[in-house]
């Protein structure tokens, strides 16, 4: 039986992406992980892999995985968690080592507890009673929407009167859509701002196609919105972020901007797309996405501990 647990290097990448493509067959039933993103996790310049990740190995494979960095530079701390069934002692430790470096890193922030978030499947291969044993619980819910795109049925839209869309084609214009960002997050649950630097790392901007990321501008406000997708993913083109500014909201250019997505990926030959949403958005960001065809992939719940 598996029970030495050791620190990962981004030589593990195949082998994490592995873990997390079986624990996707498990929970979703097919493997939505791409060996990028995993890599752009383990390469994260804040995160020291020495003391913020955990591998468990049998043989050739890994049937455990945690990785944690710090979003905020306070007391927030977030995790990952994969594990197959019948790993519960290794699960165990796992968390166990987790909830004391995340109090050590919110210490050094000068916080004196730390917050921890973990995202799971709403149905997990994570045994969820070693999480209620150890005090985490539920905090909030959220749905991985998917829709069928076809070039017949989504043409690119026509903008609205006073309304014009534009590629990110420079630097000034990556500044603007992080301030955009900025703006329009800020008052979402568990939004943690963050410098342009930073912003740029978390998105993946080495690899990401900036002509697929755009900018919306009314006659009235000037720049007020955006959306980020990617067509890196083999299982569907995705919609990673789509904001638009308090002042404009209202006026539709969610919609458009969404719609103006949905062309550009079924013209690129795609045939789904998807994105995630928090199910008690405020900003009627579910309801938008329900009138746009997007319906229910899975679900990701968010678990939460405080240790003190």
């Amino acid at each position: 039986m598996p029970t030495s647990i050791r620190p990962a290097t981004p030589a593990d990448a195949v082998a994490v992406t592995a873990l997390m493509n079986a624990v996707d067959e498990l929970e979703i039933g097919r493997p939505e992980t791409d060996l990028h993103t995993v890599l752009g996790d383990l390469e994260h310049p804040d995160t020291d892999l020495e003391r913020d990740s955990w591998l468990v190995p049998d043989g050739e494979r890994l049937v455990a995985f945690g990785l944690l960095w710090d979003p905020s530079g306070g007391e927030r701390i977030d995790v990952d968690l994969y594990a197959l069934p019948s790993h519960r002692a290794e699960t165990d430790r796992i968390l166990a080592a987790m909830e004391a470096r995340a109090l050590e890193k919110a210490r050094v922030n000068g916080a004196a507890r730390a917050v921890v978030h973990l995202h799971l499947n709403a149905t997990p291969t994570l045994d969820t009673g070693l999480l209620t044993e150890r005090g985490w619980r539920i905090v909030r819910r959220y749905h991985v929407l998917h829709r069928p795109l076809d070039p017949a049925r989504d043409p690119l839209p026509v903008p609205p009167a006073g309304v014009r869309v534009r590629g990110c084609a420079s630097e000034e214009d990556r500044v603007r859509v992080h301030a955009l960002y900025q703006e329009s997050f800020a008052g979402h649950f568990d939004f943690q701002p963050r410098p342009y630097g930073t912003w740029l790392h978390d998105l993946g901007a080495r690899q990401l196609d900036w002509n697929l990321v755009w900018i919306v501008t009314a006659d009235d406000l000037g720049d007020c919105g955006f959306l980020i997708a990617r067509d890196d993913r083999e299982a569907m083109g995705w919609i990673r972020s789509v904001g638009v500014v308090p002042a404009a909201r209202g006026r539709g250019l969610g919609g458009f901007l969404l719609r103006h997505a949905f062309g550009v990926f079924a013209a690129r030959g795609r045939d789904r797309v998807g994105l995630g949403v928090d199910t008690r958005n405020a900003t009627g960001a579910p309801r938008l996405y329900e009138r746009h065809g997007l319906t229910l992939h899975y679900a990701v719940d968010t678990w939460e501990t405080v240790v003190r």
